[in-house]
């Protein structure tokens, strides 16, 4: 059975990204566009596009190219947004770096990805240097000033005048951020503008936001959720962005009281903070109308009990880096909405759900993978063919790897992923549904949910848990157990400082994993 969102299809134009958002904005001209939230320096939509074609018209005269890779190894700033469409606007393709990498992971991406040149934030600059020494790039820049590197700002001395290149919208790369490699090495997600362009054209449809909403974007801009979502959906729509370089609490809840910031794209940890921490009574959060939740499950109880706190609303949305991002999103309508529910699927989307083992399709309310199928689905994975193979079936359906079903309304709601489900005896149990749980008991700050090997069940579920006042393990086992069928109860609790977490807000399950069988593994030797 093939699902399909209530929305109309949308018309989609086959033109580059940053012409599509240059004729989105021609009528905000002299409004401000970026904010950097730390300092308040900012840029109007006219002083946003002189600088793109600025640095773009440098780039050209250092010899860079159409197909050439442009890598941006940085945390979030106003210059992240010119050096992307600068490269854009040249047919170039933007490789984005988690500034969290070592100079050995960054390398591996460079060299990977084969960029031809680098632009860094002073705070990565020596992980910078190493790494751009061991891939060969031709020459490295830097947001700000530091020594062995060219200061980006001498790009904004040329003229302006642009090279004219003709981009092929549905073949020309646009983008190359790489998946999170929670299997194998990171792998290079092939994004053309189309894919880009027809993925912001969904969102219009979806009711997103407004060009008088203020956004605040906290998000990594080289996660995909912070590049597309936010910071071109918001450009094209003419909306104002106030940028962070990284989450931090405190500033978060300041620059939505100072900007009166109208809608904030987050994730689950961050809404986790909204509902509990006591540092939220001390601001006035009026301003907000909306909070997007994604890259993570959302638990019903936890997205009500921040809505009541907060005072608005939370919309969830579902996607991943090979689909641009976005295939699925809850509807504007508050009365619509099912709370832990990312949604419909977005105009111009189908969606099935298999079967995992015999890929027979699947109906209303029965769980298997999610696999979706439109214009915003990736050209491929780089240089990987088996990888493309696994992915992408014959009939341009994408394996999400997630586990999830539509109910009969055709509201998708995602369980877990297919490697991390925990096979308890033969039965399946979903860790994400067990941590939705956990978030509930009053003592629990944060938790997560693992398979730990057991000789008799083959895996248990295992609990690791932040709390915020004394609790045993046995009360938190006790308290899931009332709450779920007998195959999911919690078997073992361990009671950590910080769930190890991705920058998009992913629980890293595979490092719990790996530090309990270690431990396991000594305990054996001794």
């Amino acid at each position: 059975m093939i699902f399909r969102g209530p929305y109309p299809d949308v018309a989609i134009p086959e033109v580059s990204i940053t012409d599509f958002i240059f004729s989105s904005t021609a009528a905000f001209k002299n409004k401000t566009a970026l904010i950097d939230g730390p300092t308040g320096r900012s840029l109007t939509y006219a002083e946003f596009e002189d600088a793109v074609r600025r640095v773009a018209a440098s780039l050209a005269t250092k010899g860079f190219q159409k197909g050439d890779v442009f890598a941006i190894f940085s945390t979030n700033c106003i210059e992240y947004a010119i050096m992307f469409h600068a490269v854009a606007i040249l047919g170039g393709i933007n490789t984005t770096l988690n500034p969290l990498y070592t100079a050995e992971e960054a390398a591996f991406q460079l060299m990977d990805a084969r960029a031809k040149f680098l632009v860094t934030a002073v705070l990565c600059i020596e992980k910078a240097n190493a790494a751009a020494t061991q891939a060969n790039i031709e020459e490295l820049f830097v947001f700000g000033e530091a020594e062995g590197a060219t200061p980006f700002a001498s790009l904004l001395e040329s003229d302006g005048k642009v090279p004219r290149v003709e981009i092929n919208a549905k073949e020309d790369l646009v983008a190359l951020p790489y998946s999170s490699g929670t299997t194998g090495l990171p792998k290079g997600v092939m994004l053309t503008h189309y894919n880009l362009v027809a993925n912001m054209c969904q969102m219009d449809g979806l009711d997103y936001f407004h060009s008088d909403d203020t956004l605040l974007c906290v998000l990594p801009l080289f996660h995909i959720y912070g590049l597309v979502v936010v910071l071109n959906m918001g450009l094209h729509l003419g909306a104002t962005i106030v940028i962070m370089p990284r989450f931090d609490l405190e500033l978060f809840l300041e620059l939505i009281q100072k900007y009166r910031v109208t809608l904030s794209h987050i994730v689950p940890p961050i809404v986790l903070k909204l509902a509990k921490e006591p540092l939220i009574d001390n601001y006035d959060l009026s301003s907000l109308k909306m909070i997007f939740s994604g890259a993570a499950p959302l638990g019903a109880d936890l997205s009500q009990e921040c809505m009541k706190r907060i005072g608005c609303g939370i919309r969830q949305g579902y996607g991943m880096t090979e689909t641009s991002p976005v295939t699925h999103s809850s509807p504007a309508d508050p009365m619509k909405m099912k709370h832990g529910s990312v949604g419909t699927a977005a105009p111009n989307t189908d969606v099935k759900v298999v079967d995992p083992a015999t890929g027979v399709e699947l109906g209303p309310n029965q769980e298997g993978e999610i696999c979706v199928r439109g214009p915003q689905i990736m050209k491929g994975y780089l240089n990987n063919p088996e990888a493309n193979a696994r992915t992408i079936d014959a009939d341009n359906w994408l394996h999400t790897g997630d586990i999830g079903y539509a109910d009969e309304d055709g509201h998708f709601f995602i369980v877990d992923r297919v490697k991390e489900l925990i096979k308890y005896k033969g039965f399946q149990v979903a860790p994400a549904e067990l941590e939705a749980v956990l978030l509930t008991h009053p003592a629990i700050a944060d938790a997560a949910v693992i398979p730990s090997r057991d000789e008799e069940a083959g895996e248990v579920p295992k609990a690791f848990v932040v709390t915020r006042h004394d609790t045993t393990g046995e009360e938190i086992m006790s308290f899931v157990a009332a709450r779920v069928a007998p195959h999911k109860k919690i078997r073992e609790v361990e009671f950590i400082a910080q769930i190890p977490k991705s920058l998009s807000g992913k629980i890293l399950r595979r490092v719990l994993i790996e530090q309990d069988r270690a431990r396991t593994k000594m305990q054996i030797a001794q």
